[in-house]
């Protein structure tokens, strides 16, 4: 199973996540369902580095990603991570044995 935690801040507003494990619905490289959280996520945080230029900490590894704002968040980094967040919760309705979304307040 792939578990999702988002974390938000007292003003409700996304300042990192984390990703860890694999769905394990398919064979390495056939899995639809790591395909696609991996593009959401991986294409989240490129658009916060390369297109926003935001500073952030992350750390990369096969099954897990975590990001976390290294300043405070803002609209257009909101705009980027509720994206991503709406995305993995459609995956999440299609195939809810295989990814599990929480998302952490403080």
């Amino acid at each position: 199973m792939i578990s999702v935690e988002i974390f938000t801040n007292a003003d409700g507003m996304i300042i990192g996540y984390r990703v860890k494990g694999h769905s394990g619905t398919a064979e390495h490289g056939h899995d639809i369902v790591c395909a696609g959280v991996s593009a959401l996520t991986q294409s989240a945080l490129l658009g916060i580095m390369e297109y926003l230029h935001r500073t952030v900490i992350y750390d990369i590894a096969s099954g897990n990603l975590e990001m976390r704002f290294s300043e405070p968040p803002d609209d257009c980094t909101e705009a980027i991570l509720r994206t991503m967040y709406m995305g993995l919760a459609e995956i999440e309705k299609i195939s809810p044995k295989d990814i599990q979304i929480q998302e952490v307040k403080g």
